[in-house]
């Protein structure tokens, strides 16, 4: 299964050979993880890799229910489906985006930036979707209140505790990309801080059992970028598209705003009136003054910056606005100011000179 045209073949163990040919390597390994079930002593270690684990049967009104709660087995299933969302990488690169960017002619450096918004918006439409049908089937949406109430979160269903797992292996799976993608080397900070901006948060949410807080901070985080995204796409098709930047940067503001309104009336409100606020590790319960302000902290701050950033781009870009505006007004004054000239020449001491500043000589007029 080949996921990459072949122009050119290299040797085996080189650079070149693993980055052409990297989707087909990780290909062959998870099909060889898939083998691992067929055989009943590699049974369980394969299950290890593509089953969550730490999964505890109780009885509920609904009869039995599957529950999980987080380890360190969950390592090996993050590794699996990262390399899942490796392979799914390769396919949307080569069968969409490639094949869009041959149509298009773009540049290299918009060629880029084109391949990074197309698959965070492939990326963030789905988990954007699968986010709300989480929310919306959890019951958040009708009950906010649950956002806080009953802490800590211990015990997960299976879709909150895979929702979380594949988030995590896309976010690792950024950063070997980078490799792979031969990202330049001008653009590897900035995208090695957003990626280790996700890490940080989701895993904390995770870790801290704050997952239903995190859930509804991540739909709105994903819906606000994937409009940054589709702006973007569209303008590298026809730059005359400006208008879905501003609506995207009054959506980008109401998001931020929303997010530190519902970390403050979750974490700063919610979580301080609990009745338990000692910390214990083995019930999982981190409700602890410090650890409320840390969290709260980290969001305020990474939500300030952002803002920051947003606002410093926009004041430097009406800036750039303006100094155009002011030249096109000179340059449309100076055309004014300039005199018009006849097509035989202009007037010069009350006598006609022709360009080249001799007067045109008087036919003699013969007489009858």
């Amino acid at each position: 299964m080949a996921f990459r045209r072949r122009n050119k073949s290299y040797p085996f163990f080189s650079q070149e050979f693993l980055i052409q040919n990297h989707a087909d390597i990780v290909f062959s390994l998870v099909i060889f993880i898939l083998i691992g079930l067929m055989f009943e002593t590699t049974a369980k270690t394969a299950i290890l890799f593509i089953q969550p684990q730490y999964n505890i049967s109780t009885m509920s009104a609904d009869g039995e229910v599957t529950l999980y709660h987080y380890g360190w087995k969950d390592c090996a299933t993050v590794l699996f489906y990262l390399c899942i969302t490796i392979i799914l990488h390769a396919v949307v690169q080569e069968y969409v985006l490639d094949k869009v960017n041959r149509r298009l002619h773009l540049s290299k450096s918009k060629n880029t930036k084109f391949n990074e918004s197309g698959q965070l918006c492939v990326f963030y439409l789905v988990s954007s979707v699968w986010s709300l049908y989480v929310i919306a089937t959890e019951g958040f949406l009708l009950h906010p209140s649950s956002l806080w109430e009953n802490y800590p979160h211990v015990h997960l269903r299976f879709q909150v505790k895979f929702f979380y797992l594949t988030q995590l292996a896309y976010w690792f799976h950024a950063l070997p990309e980078l490799y792979f993608q031969k990202v330049r080397k001008e653009e590897v900070p900035r995208q090695l801080q957003y990626i280790s901006l996700y890490l940080l948060h989701i895993l904390a949410a995770y870790l801290l059992n704050l997952t239903r807080v995190g859930l509804v901070l991540l739909f709105l985080q994903y819906i606000s970028e994937m409009g940054f995204h589709l702006s973007r796409l569209f303008y590298f098709t026809d730059e005359n598209h400006h208008k879905m930047f501003e609506m995207w940067s009054v959506g980008f503001v109401l998001t931020r705003m929303i997010t530190l309104t519902l970390m403050f009336l979750a974490v700063g409100f919610g979580l301080a009136r609990s009745e338990n606020q000692m910390l214990d590790l083995e019930t999982g319960n981190f409700n602890t003054l410090s650890i409320r302000l840390l969290v709260l902290f980290m969001v305020c701050f990474t939500q300030s910056w952002l803002l920051w950033k947003f606002f410093r781009f926009q004041l430097s870009r009406t800036r750039e606005l303006r100094l155009e505006q002011a030249k096109k007004r000179a340059a449309t004054k100076q055309m004014q100011r300039t005199p018009k000239r006849d097509s035989v020449g202009h007037h010069e001491n009350g006598l006609i000179k022709a360009e080249n500043g001799t007067s045109p000589r008087l036919k003699k007029v013969k007489a009858p």
